[in-house]
């Protein structure tokens, strides 16, 4: 599993690098999160500047892409030159949006007018894009999830890995990442979040 960690200026470190070092606890089975940006650096909403490991084109070849959220998210959706190079297809491929995120996923017509996630400061906007949010920190439908509030990162990390891996391996994936003494507890948490997109994706056509 190759995946796409999209990441712009702006970007909010933990949607960014939560979720894409979860998705590295798979790493020994041939699973990569690579930060995925349009430029070769790109500086956080607190200041903090990164090299990408990967270009924007890299998206359109991944298996997976995660849409990270950040503080300048609404000028790239109306950046129509660079949403141009975002080919996404949910036939092949899965694709989560965390947060501001879910705005990027409308202007590419890639939430319709199923129920969405995002954060509280983005709403407004995502609701002007014509999306039906709601007030939830994960939902999905078929390939395409969206997640709201930058602690759901491990919510889109966690049906990732479901989706493409197995339960047991995202099972596994946030017991490593969850506090010591509350394993446990983050572990049913989160499978119990994400097990009715599970059930769907498994039902019959």
């Amino acid at each position: 599993m190759q995946i796409a960690v999209l990441t712009f200026d702006g970007f909010n470190e933990l949607d960014s690098f939560i979720a894409s070092t979860i998705l590295n606890r798979l790493r020994p089975l041939g699973w990569n999160a690579w930060i995925t940006s349009p430029t070769e650096e790109v500086t956080s909403m607190n200041g903090v500047t990164i090299r990408r490991q990967r270009p924007l084109e890299f998206a359109e070849e991944a298996d997976a892409v995660l849409i990270g959220s950040g503080v300048r998210t609404r000028d790239v959706a109306r950046d129509d030159a660079l949403l141009a190079r975002l080919r996404l297809d949910p036939e092949r491929q899965l694709i989560g949006a965390q947060c501001s995120g879910t705005l990027l996923l409308a202007k590419l017509g890639l939430t319709g007018d199923l129920p969405a996630c995002t954060d509280l400061t983005t709403k407004p906007w995502v609701i002007e894009a014509g999306v039906n949010v709601i007030d939830a920190p994960f939902v999905a439908h078929g390939n395409v999830a969206t997640a709201g509030g930058c602690l759901a990162s491990h919510y889109l990390a966690a049906w990732m890995i479901a989706r493409g891996g197995s339960v047991e391996q995202a099972r596994e994936a946030i017991h490593y990442v969850a506090p010591v003494g509350e394993k446990d507890m983050y572990v049913e948490r989160a499978m119990a979040v994400i097990a009715p997109s599970l059930a769907e994706a498994a039902a019959p056509a």
